[in-house]
């Protein structure tokens, strides 16, 4: 096992920005009122199976289809930096239908282990090992599930524009990792 601590804060970072939960949480709130109760146990760990299941058995579905990992991670490099931009402008590339549940559909799937998760997950497997990504889950998981417990006291207290900082903050330092992914493996393609 190679732990890093670096590698361990870089994967818990870019998973946090995309995972965005902070972000996330008008979404579950509204998510709370049509539902009534989310059960935020359930949730965190089907998004975390979700999560290290992909890690191990995505790149081999690649490999059955013909893609390199790196052709995915440029792949995900874009899809990145299109998530970067929505946080930074605050506008919506992408839309989803509003669910009537919300057990583990959309809280753990999409809304936590999201495409963007997903393709952020193999683009980090292309640089970082395995367990410091799995750690960087772990970490991820126990904020969510913290956050989803907390969400209406967390609305509260940090209150719509601090909601929107926040989002623009992890807007840019997602947008600075897309930029990174893409140049490290854009030059592995050719």
């Amino acid at each position: 096992m190679q732990l890093d601590i670096k590698e361990i804060s870089a994967s818990a970072m870019v998973l946090f920005a995309v995972i965005d939960i902070i972000g996330s949480i008008p979404i579950i709130i509204g998510l709370r009122s049509k539902v009534g109760h989310i059960q935020s146990e359930k949730a965190s760990i089907v998004a975390a199976v979700i999560m290290v299941a992909f890690l191990f058995v995505g790149e081999e579905i690649l490999n059955l289809i013909g893609i390199n990992v790196n052709s995915f991670a440029v792949a995900g490099a874009i899809i990145i930096f299109f998530l970067a931009i929505e946080m930074i402008l605050g506008i919506r590339l992408y839309k989803d239908d509003a669910p009537e549940t919300a057990s583990i559909v959309p809280l753990a799937f999409p809304l936590i282990a999201g495409a963007g998760t997903l393709t952020s997950l193999l683009s980090l497997r292309a640089e970082y090992h395995v367990e410091n990504i799995i750690v960087g889950i772990v970490i991820n998981i126990l904020f969510v599930y913290i956050v989803l417990k907390m969400s209406k006291r967390i609305e509260k207290f940090l209150g719509k524009s601090g909601i929107g900082v926040i989002r623009k903050i992890f807007g840019v330092i997602l947008l600075a990792i897309a930029v990174k992914l893409f140049t490290e493996n854009v030059s592995q393609l050719f």
